[in-house]
């Protein structure tokens, strides 16, 4: 009887997991079972351009069946818990599903409901998130009707998905406004709970730089802890307030708010498997479960010290399926996964940054992938096209578990350049 692998999760990291095993090992080796709970595989760095006009939500949509290979089953349910000890899934309305091998690749799920006031009477309305379908299409129609005032840009708290985001929605609020006319008008507050524009120092200084060019305000060192609304009319902005948990308040007429992540809820019912915020615990280096040496994650269900991107999902996926072969064989792992990650940064103007990093390796300078390639940390053309044609290699390579031409797990050496101690950026601000 073949060995069964499941995979929980067709979102990117599930999606590319199963085609990258399909084509490595012959069907008569292994069953490869995807389980969803809907099948709607949205394409989420588009959610990015929806607010401003520059992608169709029905666009970003297709049937996660469909970008699953032939010998990959897929089935519809509603996981309720994983039993460890069983090895089998366990789903709402008592059915049950045994593995051999489980990959949890459900990602992160937004909770907005955890912040007081969010989902309030202004939700949708003057408070908004872009990181869901129907939040950025009703931000599309909020910022079509802005004329002027505070637009707040928030990230309540870390982790989250794809977290250079935030800053991109910035920049493009700047382009967006100056291409209507009314730039002079609106007043673009960045507001984090980093002491920094990014995490690291020599990104912090270059994007820190990139705002105060755009004239939007940097407010640090803020966690969101509530959302106030003002009577109409009356309190500072007319519209509402971040209020910070130690008690620092930030007005907007318009806010734009990433919500608190998590994990799927299943994952903490789920004896062992995850973290407080339900992320699955696995080592960084092999992303092998702490709890059972049979379980794996990925993507951004797993609880690691890396960014939460699709281009971590691609590189993790690579050790992974490597990692599978080498368990059900009883071989030792491969422990070379190194956190590589990299990011377009859209930053107007048909421009864009890009940045290349790992764990111990910082985003730093000079080219990707090698010396002769795309410029890194810096505004080119060249970046924006490629943010661009990542769509296409989205849904024609990554998903499809194609390897990229060049372009392996390993962070590259190569092209970059590291320069002498930076100084503070003088461009942030805690909030006071």
């Amino acid at each position: 009887m073949n060995r069964r692998i499941v995979i929980l999760g067709s979102g990117t990291a599930g999606t590319l997991t199963a085609n990258r095993l399909r084509r490595l090992y012959d069907r008569s080796e292994y069953e490869i079972v995807v389980v969803d709970q809907n099948d709607e595989h949205v394409y989420q760095p588009g959610l990015l351009f929806v607010p401003f006009g520059l992608a169709e939500p029905h666009a970003l949509v297709r049937p996660r069946g469909r970008q699953l290979l032939d010998g990959v089953e897929y089935r519809r349910a509603e996981i309720d818990q994983v039993d460890l000890e069983a090895d089998r899934v366990r789903f709402t309305g008592g059915d049950s599903l045994g593995y051999d091998v489980l990959v949890v690749a459900t990602g992160a799920v937004l909770l907005p409901e955890e912040t007081e006031g969010l989902t309030g009477p202004a939700w949708g309305k003057q408070v908004h998130t872009f990181y869901d379908l129907p939040g950025a299409t009703a931000l599309h129609r909020a910022l079509e009707e802005f004329e002027g005032g505070r637009l707040v840009v928030n990230v309540a708290d870390l982790p989250l998905k794809c977290p250079v985001a935030p800053l991109e929605f910035s920049f493009l609020a700047d382009w967006y406004f100056q291409r209507r006319g009314i730039r002079d008008k609106v007043q673009l507050t960045y507001v984090t709970p980093l002491d920094s524009a990014f995490t690291k120092p020599v990104a912090a200084q270059a994007l820190g730089g990139l705002l105060k060019e755009k004239g939007v305000e940097l407010v640090t060192e803020f966690t969101l802890g509530s959302v106030e609304m003002d009577e109409v009319g009356t309190g500072p902005g007319g519209g509402g307030r971040l209020v910070s948990y130690d008690g620092t308040e930030v007005p907007f007429d318009l806010a734009v708010v990433v919500p608190l992540h998590g994990g799927a809820p299943y994952v903490g019912r789920s004896e062992g498997l995850g973290d407080e915020l339900n992320f699955v615990r696995v080592d960084q280096r092999t992303l092998q479960s702490k709890a059972r040496p049979n379980v794996f994650a990925l993507g951004d269900a797993a609880g690691l010290p890396a960014s939460k991107a699709g281009s971590v999902a691609h590189f993790e996926g690579e050790v992974l399926v490597h990692n599978i072969g080498r368990h059900l064989a009883g071989e030792p792992l491969d422990g070379s996964f190194d956190g590589h990650t990299n990011c377009f940064i859209e930053t107007g103007f048909h421009k864009a940054l890009l940045i290349d990093f790992n764990y111990e390796t910082e985003p730093l300078p000079g080219h990707y992938p090698a010396a002769v390639g795309l410029p890194l940390l810096k505004e080119s053309r060249a970046n924006h096209l490629g943010k661009l044609a990542f769509e296409w290699l989205y849904w024609h390579s990554l998903l499809p578990g194609r390897d990229l031409p060049g372009i392996g797990s390993a962070m590259p050496e190569h092209g970059k350049s590291r320069p002498g101690p930076v100084k503070p950026a003088d461009t942030a601000h805690p909030a006071a």
